[in-house]
C-alpha cells in the first residue's frame, strides 16, 4: 500500500451508533461552529500524524503518480458538515489543511443534502451542495457522494464537470430504505461521470476476502471494469470487516485474480482508476 486517503470525520461530536448497534445515527444538533471548531482539530491531528509516521501528503497529480516517495497520503473529510453553509470554508481546507477529497455527506442530514440511513428531507442534493461541488471542482478537489441518496448523486452528476467517487459502499439488487449499499442505477450515475465506485469490506456485505472479490467482479460486470476501486474504510464499522489490515492487500490481490480479473484489471481497481480520477480532478501543478 503506498497511497491511502486519510479522513478527517466532521460529525463525530453529533452522531453516535444506534441503541441496537446496527446503524450510525445524529442524536442531536451541533451549536453553530461546534463542528467546524472539531474540524480544525481533527485536521491537526492529520497533520500532526503524518509528521509523526514521515507519511508525505499528496497535493497533485504529479505527487501521486511519482514512486519511491515513501508511504503518503491524500488529505480528505469524511462529511462536509464543518462547512456549516459557509461555502468559502472549502477554500481554507483546501489552501491550510490541503483538503483534495471531500465527501459532501455522512451519518447527518446537512447543508448539502440527504444522506442513505436517514428519510430523505431535502430532496437530494441542495443547492447549496450543488454550489460546493462547482467550487470542488474550480480549486482541484475530488468530489465524494459515499452516504449520498441516488437522488443526491443524480443531480451531483449533472453539476459536477468532474468524475465523481463513491468511495464506499456494495452492489445489492434490492437496497433498503436505510441501507449503505447501492443498485445498478445508482453505480451507474457515478460512473457515467466517469468516476470510480470503492467496494468496501463491510461483514454485511462479505463473509470472506473471496466474497468481497467477487463484489469487485459483480460491481465490474455493471459499470466497467475501470469504474471499480478498493474503499477500505478502515475504522469506520461497527462489527469488524473482512479487511482490516493493508497488510491484507496482497491476499485481496490474488482473490481478485482468482475472480478473474487480469494482472492489469487488478492493478486498475487497487489503484489505477482512482490515481485517473484523482489526475482528472485535481488542479495542475502552479
Amino acid at each position: 500500500m503506498n497511497v491511502i486517503c486519510l479522513a478527517i470525520v466532521a460529525d463525530t461530536a453529533a452522531t453516535r451508533v444506534s441503541a441496537d448497534r446496527k446503524r450510525f445515527e445524529a442524536w442531536r444538533k451541533p451549536e453553530p461552529g461546534e463542528l467546524y471548531r472539531l474540524s480544525q482539530l481533527s485536521f491537526e491531528r492529520a497533520k500532526a500524524l503524518c509528521a509523526e509516521q514521515g507519511l508525505g501528503v499528496v497535493t497533485d497529480a504529479g505527487a501521486l503518480r511519482t514512486a519511491g516517495d515513501g508511504p503518503r497520503v491524500i488529505i480528505t473529510a469524511e462529511g462536509a458538515d464543518f462547512l456549516e453553509g459557509a461555502v468559502e470554508r472549502v477554500d481554507e481546507a483546501f489552501e491550510v489543511h490541503k483538503l483534495r477529497q471531500l465527501q459532501l455527506t455522512h451519518y447527518r442530514v446537512n447543508e448539502l443534502g440527504d444522506i442513505q440511513t436517514e428519510a430523505p428531507a431535502q430532496g437530494g442534493l441542495t443547492d447549496f451542495g450543488a454550489h460546493v461541488v462547482r467550487r470542488c471542482n474550480a480549486l482541484g478537489i475530488v468530489v465524494d457522494v459515499a452516504h449520498g441518496t441516488y437522488d443526491l448523486v443524480k443531480r451531483a452528476a449533472t453539476v459536477s464537470t468532474k468524475p465523481l467517487v463513491l468511495s464506499h459502499t456494495a452492489l445489492v439488487s434490492r437496497p433498503t430504505s436505510r441501507g449503505r449499499s447501492i443498485s445498478a442505477d445508482h453505480a451507474r450515475a457515478v460512473a457515467d461521470t466517469g468516476g470510480v465506485i470503492g467496494i468496501w469490506p463491510s461483514a454485511g456485505s462479505f463473509h470472506d476476502l473471496r466474497e468481497m472479490a467477487h463484489g469487485f467482479k459483480r460491481m465490474a460486470d455493471v459499470v466497467g471494469v475501470e469504474h471499480v476501486g478498493l474503499g477500505t474504510d478502515m475504522l469506520g464499522f461497527i462489527s469488524p470487516p473482512v479487511f482490516t489490515n493493508y497488510a491484507q492487500l496482497p491476499l485481496l490481490g490474488s482473490a481478485l485474480l482468482a475472480e478473474g480479473f487480469s494482472q492489469a484489471e487488478t492493478e486498475q481497481v487497487l489503484g489505477g482508476n482512482y490515481r485517473r480520477v484523482f489526475d482528472a480532478s485535481i488542479a495542475p501543478r502552479r
